[in-house]
């Protein structure tokens, strides 16, 4: 792996040598501003809980009933991924209720909407998929065509910033 791409891990080392010229020659951030270049608007946890029952709306209307997504500032973006889904069991009177819940890393608060979409389509796939294999990237890609590449960039810009320190749609 090259140095300071712990984002790019699984990725070849060819395009992590690449990534890391970008950098270095500080063309990575001006390309993905070029490619994205504006910020979302989907900025309180309202927005956001809209923005993702859209989505499952249109792609996962049979799928269990999310009861909370928020921004989290406690997420760390490496040991925890970019979101987190959870499942929260809790006894009501003689029965046991599911609570699912989406977390977004408060990062993508200030980012492109293609890289709040990736994520969020990232979260509800776990609702029908729990393990990172095949079907689950299947489905990644049935909600949003081009989600391997938005990963790819966005993993790209969380190396920029890293490396850098300099957002780009803060």
């Amino acid at each position: 792996m090259a140095q300071g791409l712990e984002y790019l891990a699984g990725y070849p080392l060819s395009l992590q040598e690449q990534v890391q010229e970008l950098i270095a020659s500080k063309k990575l951030g001006p390309m993905l501003h070029k490619r994205y270049p504006h910020a979302h608007a989907v900025r309180n946890e309202r927005a956001l809980y809209d923005y993702v029952l859209e989505f499952k709306s249109q792609f996962l209307r049979g799928a269990a009933p999310i009861s909370k997504v928020c921004y989290d500032n406690t997420i760390h973006i490496v040991r925890n991924a970019l979101g987190t889904h959870t499942t929260i069991s809790r006894v009501q009177g003689n029965r046991l209720k599911a609570k699912r819940e989406i977390r977004v890393a408060s990062l993508f608060r200030d980012m492109p909407e293609e890289f709040l979409r990736m994520i969020v389509v990232h979260e509800l796939a776990h609702l029908k998929e729990r393990d990172h294999d095949k079907a689950f990237y299947q489905l990644c890609c049935h909600m949003e065509s081009d989600y391997h590449q938005l990963e790819f960039d966005l993993r790209a810009y969380l190396c920029w910033l890293d490396a850098t320190g300099l957002a780009l749609w803060a």
